[in-house]
């Protein structure tokens, strides 16, 4: 069943030396218990695309034009009040920085507590018991309830950001770059728990990372994000070994194959563009190997390779036009 539904969202920002269009007319869906994933590099829109569906732009960013669906309700048709009241009830983030996103002088149960009683109407000792199974559902010692952040180990305090994420049952959770602070073991903990309790709780998991390895692990699919846009979407195996598009192939190996040959990955020349002056054609072109004239001057298309498979390329790679 489909949960959320993002139709050609434009999100700029004001600065000085002019409009940033951080998210240009990006679409996808999200439906019970998946999990998608954004990749790409950094400033390719990600986190301005979470932050745009969860309402929490800062003051110089802005929803141009598109539709944020959630269960058939357009998220920006709502005023303020309305989207806060939607806020963990409906969806919730789980931040990149657990040290930051939690009040270091507040025990961490009581800030559970706080959501618990605000969104959902129960008393102190209700949200209370509600707590102690949300530690226990995310694989922490109730009894910790009163501890503070700084009595835990960096991979328990996220653990701590996820119960809190979870205290009201959201439709949609979104994981902006959780795991990106965790060691390698701790990573696939949280990865490992994610995932389960997709599957448990039927809740559609957006996560947002740089790094395909851990979409690999999790994703049921993934949109690959270039400059503000989505330049290929499809299933995690068809991005993952059936690539289409130049950009997704280079980050693809980017990363090092442990059980392959060793030798150095692959990098990718240059730089991201300026997103106050993109340039012409496919903004990929400047960094390409495959680019034409026909690259640099127009902008392509999406082409449907089937299973829901797409990509936005003038010069696909296996693919007979």
């Amino acid at each position: 069943m489909e949960m959320l539904s993002v139709r050609n969202l434009v999100t700029q920002f004001s600065i000085k030396a002019g409009q940033v269009k951080a998210v240009d007319g990006i679409s996808f869906t999200l439906n019970e218990g998946e999990t998608l994933g954004l990749v790409g590099e950094s400033g390719c829109g990600k986190t301005t695309t979470a932050l745009s569906i969860a309402g929490l732009l800062p003051s110089e960013g802005r929803v141009v034009s598109g539709e944020i669906l959630l269960s058939g309700i357009d998220l920006l048709t709502l005023s303020q009040e309305e989207l806060r009241k939607r806020r963990w009830k409906d969806i919730s983030v789980i931040f990149q920085g657990a040290m930051n996103a939690l009040n270091p002088v507040m025990k961490v149960g009581d800030q559970i507590t706080e959501v618990i009683m605000l969104h959902d109407n129960k008393n102190y000792q209700e949200a209370r018991k509600q707590v102690r199974e949300l530690f226990s559902l995310v694989e922490i010692d109730p009894d910790r309830i009163d501890g503070y952040p700084h009595e835990f180990s960096g991979g328990m305090k996220q653990r701590v950001m996820i119960a809190m994420a979870l205290a009201c049952r959201p439709k949609i959770v979104i994981g902006d770059e959780p795991t990106t602070a965790l060691d390698v073991m701790v990573q696939a903990q949280i990865l490992n728990l994610l995932e389960r309790l997709c599957r448990d709780i039927k809740m559609g998991l957006l996560l947002i990372t740089h790094d395909l390895s851990v979409l690999g692990e999790i994703a049921d699919k993934v949109a690959v994000m270039y400059a503000g846009k989505i330049v290929e979407m499809g299933s995690t195996e068809d991005i993952l070994t059936q690539y289409r598009h130049p950009y997704t192939e280079k980050l693809v190996h980017s990363f090092p194959d442990i059980y392959g040959k060793r030798e150095m990955v692959s990098s990718i020349p240059g730089d991201p563009p300026n997103l106050i002056d993109p340039p012409s054609g496919c903004r990929f072109h400047p960094r390409c190997s495959l680019a034409t004239i026909r690259c640099r001057t127009e902008e392509p298309g999406y082409i449907d390779l089937g299973g829901g498979h797409i990509t936005a390329c003038h010069e696909i790679r296996g693919y007979e036009k």
